[in-house]
Order: structure tokens, then C-alpha cells, then sequence
């Protein structure tokens, strides 16, 4: 059995295009379509053929390409069975929580995990051991918070804690320096955070990705997923708080940064 290759490439100013092969069934399939030239620059360069489109949520910046994608392509459109703020471009098959996906030999798993939007759901490979976290968990941060609440964002991070350490997180920005310069901020004394933010400026002074990241190094690394650490909470006067309180006031101070 082939393992599947993933290609990860940079479209519009920050953003991450991914594109997934399997090698045995010759599927292709496309996570978010926010610029077709790009996706089909790819596809062209590799002669693979478009499949599927796997949407992560409605933002115009995962999905402006999927028309010109469907039109040439004839590819099935997959994403949140649950609409947000907008529909999502010819839809065929809407997915929720617990869903699941055959990719080749390949198990997907489908978690939703709304707060960014309300929408939003992420793509799980357990035996690969890579998860497409879209717009939800970024290294060294999360998104911003726009359709759901505080209380409904911090209970979808959550899902991430009980996954094992040991997964390869492909989300779709690059946005690892400016997270990790205000994860500084607020978890200043974290050795895991400062050898981490080395390793980031080396990667990207040398034109480098900082993604994938590693979920292990993000539980110890990242503000949004150590709403129990004692140091954090001290700085916030948080002591007593609730964990959704801190993760409220670290995305607000976020925000605000």
C-alpha cells in the first residue's frame, strides 16, 4: 500500500493550499480551494486529476476557487453539512461530527469544531496520524473568534487534547510568527515555546513552512491548548478562573495584540 503524498504549497498572502494523492486508487483530492490557479498549477505540474474537494469552512479564502475548480474538473464538493454565514459552492455532501470518509485504504474522521465559524470542520486521518485543522488550531495559536463564542471555540480546542501527541497538524495559514510572539507574551518562561520560536525563525528566514506542526509540541507550546497552566494563569490574575475564562481572555488579549 502506498502511503499518501501530501503537497503543501502557499497561495495569496499567507494561506496554505494542500493537495492529497493515493497512489493506488489515483484519487486526488483538494483540502480548501481559495485560488484554483494555484490548485491547478499543481495538479498540472504533478498530472494528477481532481477528485474531491474537501471544504473546511465558508470563508471566501477556502473557497473563491471552487467554481473554477468544478467547472474544470467535474470534482466532487465535500464540507459542513451545518451552514453558516454562507453556502459553500456546489455542495453534494454535507458532513458532521463523527462522519467519516474513505480516502484510498484511508480512514477520515470528521470533527466539528465550530467557533471560527460556526460551520467549521477538520479532517482526520487516525492511522496516518495527520490532521487538516483549517482555520481552528494554527501553530501556536487558534482562530479568531467570529460566529461562535469564547465558551463554544474553547470546547472545540479541546478535541484536540485528547488526540495523541504524535500527529502531524496541517492548518491553513502561516501565521506561526506573530503567534508565537504573543504566545511570548503571556508563557514567557516556557522553554518548550522558546526553542520553538529558534526553530521558526530559522524556518522562515530560510524561506521554509513552519507547517506541519507536531500536536505534541503544540500541548506544550501553545497559549490556547495550556488554559490549566499555573504561570499563565498567575499573569492573567486568573488563578481561580475557569479554563473557558482564561482561553477567553488570552483570545481577547490575542485580539488585541
Amino acid at each position: 500500500m502506498a502511503p499518501i503524498k501530501i503537497v503543501q504549497f502557499p497561495y495569496l498572502s499567507d494561506n496554505y493550499g494542500i493537495l492529497l494523492h493515493d497512489e493506488d486508487s489515483q484519487q486526488t483530492i483538494a483540502i480548501d480551494a481559495g485560488d484554483a490557479d494555484a490548485y491547478n498549477h499543481i495538479l498540472q505540474s504533478r498530472g494528477w486529476i481532481l477528485s474531491q474537494i474537501w471544504v473546511t469552512h465558508h470563508h471566501w479564502d477556502h473557497t473563491d476557487g471552487i467554481k473554477e475548480l468544478y467547472q474544470r474538473w467535474k470534482c466532487e464538493v465535500i464540507g459542513p453539512k451545518a451552514h453558516s454565514q454562507a453556502p459553500i459552492a456546489h455542495l453534494s455532501h454535507g458532513l458532521r461530527a463523527g462522519d467519516t470518509l474513505q480516502f484510498g485504504n484511508s480512514l477520515v474522521q470528521i470533527l466539528h469544531t465550530p467557533g471560527h465559524t460556526l460551520d467549521m470542520i477538520n479532517y482526520y486521518f487516525p492511522e496516518e496520524k495527520i490532521l487538516f485543522s483549517g482555520d481552528t488550531l494554527f501553530s501556536l495559536g487558534c482562530g479568531r473568534v467570529f460566529e461562535g463564542d469564547m465558551d463554544m471555540m474553547y470546547h472545540s480546542l479541546c478535541q484536540f487534547l485528547t488526540l495523541p501527541d504524535d500527529i502531524s497538524i496541517y492548518c491553513s495559514h502561516e501565521y506561526t510568527r506573530a503567534n508565537g510572539r504573543f504566545a511570548l507574551t503571556v508563557d514567557a518562561e516556557n522553554q518548550d515555546l522558546i526553542s520553538r520560536m529558534s526553530e521558526v525563525e530559522k524556518l522562515l528566514d530560510a524561506g521554509q513552512p513552519t507547517i506541519p506542526t507536531n500536536l505534541g509540541i503544540e500541548k506544550k507550546t501553545n497559549p490556547f491548548l495550556r488554559t490549566s497552566d499555573s504561570s499563565i494563569r498567575k499573569k492573567h490574575g486568573l488563578e481561580n478562573a475557569s479554563a473557558s475564562d482564561v482561553f477567553a481572555a488570552l483570545r481577547t488579549a490575542k485580539d488585541n495584540f
